[in-house]
């Protein structure tokens, strides 16, 4: 190994020593609080030395949470490359999805502070473009499975699937945020277990995507 690509491999072991110390104080503290210094004194070394990988704590946590995007893509990559059906693909989507949520509650959270219009001034456009490309990944994954389930008759072709992904992706987020915030106040005030709600909700839409030859082989599978 010459002492350039030594000198390459020490760099990205750094990297991936700070983003440990990183993903660890985000974890505990969240973005809005987490400090520099504190991930500083987490991987032992100078803030100015943090500056040297990262161009702010903001990029920081893209970094970190893309690690979370790539758990969620190794998880449902094996799904796409199986002999399942397309309905049954989709369906396990949904599934591991909130096997997802529950494993790695965490990384769930990490993803939705994009949402934040000041936490986007603070993200460098290099980050910004590696983050839509792990992001595209993802989404790529499931807009196929869609296509090639309208090719097969068993989801409906007048839908656009890019549309179809975003709305079953929004809907099971959006009850997931409120299962992790909210979950034990619904069940103690309205007795409804917000889950359950989840399922439900997954069902009516999956049900409204597929065509007569796709709902005969959902029901199978209930």
């Amino acid at each position: 190994m010459g002492i350039v690509e030594r000198k390459e491999r020490e760099k990205e072991h750094r990297k991936e020593e700070i983003l440990d110390a990183a993903q660890k104080v985000f974890f505990e503290k969240g973005l809005a609080t987490a400090t520099m210094d504190e991930i500083a004194e987490a991987a032992e070394l100078s803030k100015g030395t943090l500056y040297l990988y990262y161009k702010s704590k903001e990029d920081m946590y893209l970094s970190v949470m893309m690690r979370g995007m790539e758990v969620l893509y190794k998880i449902y990559e094996p799904i796409v490359a199986s002999n399942d059906t397309s309905v049954q693909k989709l369906a396990k989507f949904g599934d591991t999805y909130k096997d997802f949520f529950h494993s790695h509650r965490s990384f769930f959270r990490m993803f939705y502070f994009l949402q934040a219009p000041h936490f986007h001034k603070q993200v460098s456009e290099e980050m910004r473009q590696a983050c839509s490309m792990e992001s595209r990944k993802m989404w790529d994954l499931v807009i196929g499975v869609l296509k090639r389930g309208m090719e097969e008759g068993v989801f409906r072709s007048d839908l656009n699937p890019v549309e179809v992904a975003i709305i079953l992706w929004s809907s099971a987020t959006a009850l997931l945020l409120r299962v992790d915030s909210e979950g034990e106040t619904w069940k103690e005030r309205m007795n409804i277990d917000l889950e359950h709600t989840l399922e439900m909700s997954n069902t009516l839409l999956f049900e409204a995507i597929l065509t007569d030859h796709g709902r005969a082989e959902f029901a199978t599978m209930k």
